[in-house]
């Protein structure tokens, strides 16, 4: 969750606004974030609209939160050490991993920014970071691609546009806690996405 010296401040009893901002990403989630209201907010969470403000100045206030606590956690995968050395598709394979343990851990955030209409600034600039991590990714297939690793006849924007369109699809019927851990759900994606899903021959 996202940590600021804000972010414990308490307001009414029963709510600081970590907690607030689960609910308000959950209703966002549900309704949409333009249908959205902060009376819909407040009744969600069982307090007036007035205590709401305790905890954050605006609604997108909280849009501003929730957005920042998924990209951040697409954006800090790109600076850990298994995505700057060794192989382009060693690489390549590493940010496809930790994408989909940050889509998992962080579903509901991740769910509100893929979902994103443009309609705000705070919106914009969301999607906007969000293509930026795009184009890393795509210029890490381009090197996959230029160093052998990948095949040459499909376009790496093709593949970027594919393979992350197999992983936003996780939000949509993904249920944490089932029997499909994150880890196997990770092998899988990476398993058809390598190696397609034909049975490799016996030599």
């Amino acid at each position: 969750m996202p940590t600021s010296e804000t972010n414990t401040k308490r307001g009414r009893p029963g709510y600081d606004q970590q907690s607030v901002l689960l609910i308000a990403v959950d209703v966002f989630n549900r309704h949409g974030y333009d249908a959205t209201s902060m009376g819909i907010l407040a009744e969600n969470l069982g307090i007036s609209k007035s205590a709401i403000y305790h905890h954050v100045p605006s609604k997108g206030d909280l849009l501003k939160l929730a957005l920042d606590h998924a990209l951040g956690g697409l954006e800090a995968i790109l600076d850990r050490p298994g995505a700057q050395s060794g192989s382009a598709e060693a690489r390549l394979e590493f940010v496809v991993r930790e994408t989909i343990s940050v889509l998992v851990e962080r579903l509901p955030f991740v769910t509100l920014l893929l979902r994103l209409r443009g309609n705000t600034e705070i919106e914009r600039d969301a999607l906007e970071r969000r293509r930026t991590f795009d184009h890393k990714v795509a210029a890490l297939i381009s090197a996959a691609r230029d160093e052998g690793s990948l095949r040459q006849d499909i376009d790496p924007r093709t593949v970027t546009r594919l393979l992350f369109g197999t992983i936003n699809s996780i939000v949509e019927w993904y249920k944490p806690g089932g029997s499909l851990s994150p880890e196997k759900l990770a092998d899988d994606v990476i398993t058809m996405a390598f190696h397609g899903l034909h049975v490799p021959s016996q030599a």
